[in-house]
């Protein structure tokens, strides 16, 4: 094994010693570097965002209406079932953080990241969808940047959570788009 010139390796003695101190905080160990409190916000802040865009989308799904409203309909669908296991992946880990998921209706949209706009036409539907994964797409980029390498699980989630709501983004564009062909 090559050993980075920055890091040391921790002895094992040493690592059994110190995973038996302060069992009771679970997946968090002395050699978590993250701010805890500020990520446990800044989730909970996501979570309240995937929750919006759920609650959006299957309103979407169900009002759709007009010429494309069966196609479009079914794509809103896929998407509040990511966004919901989304937010089932980001309230498992405020757990493991040792946090608690703010699953409360009180202040939902206020939490929210992404506005809940009903929308009237399909292309409305389609337009303010969009304009929630654009913004879901640069505050997902801000925590992982403020992130960076001190929290290495919750860095890893927020990117692959990042990729799929950039796919739902262009989805959305190209529906979009394609109405007007």
């Amino acid at each position: 094994m090559t050993k980075n010139s920055s890091t040391t390796l921790t002895d094992t003695a040493t690592l059994r010693l110190r995973a038996r101190k302060h069992i009771e905080d679970g997946a968090v160990t002395d050699g978590y570097q993250g701010d805890r409190q500020a990520v446990l916000a800044m989730l909970n802040g996501a979570l309240a965002t995937e929750l919006v865009c759920v609650l959006r989308y299957k309103r979407h799904h169900f009002m759709a209406a007009g010429i494309h409203a069966t196609a479009v309909a079914a794509e809103f669908l896929v998407h509040a079932e990511e966004e919901s296991g989304h937010a089932d992946r980001i309230a498992k880990r405020i757990v493991q953080l040792g946090g608690a998921p703010d699953f409360s209706p009180d202040g939902l949209s206020a939490r929210s990241h992404a506005e809940y706009v009903e929308g009237v036409t399909l292309e409305d539907m389609i337009r303010e969808n969009l304009v929630a994964e654009r913004i879901a797409i640069d505050s997902y980029r801000e925590m992982i940047t403020f992130i960076g390498t001190t929290d290495p699980t919750t860095r890893r989630m927020l990117i692959e959570i990042l990729e799929v709501e950039e796919d739902h983004a262009d989805e959305l564009a190209s529906l979009h788009y394609g109405m007007h062909d």
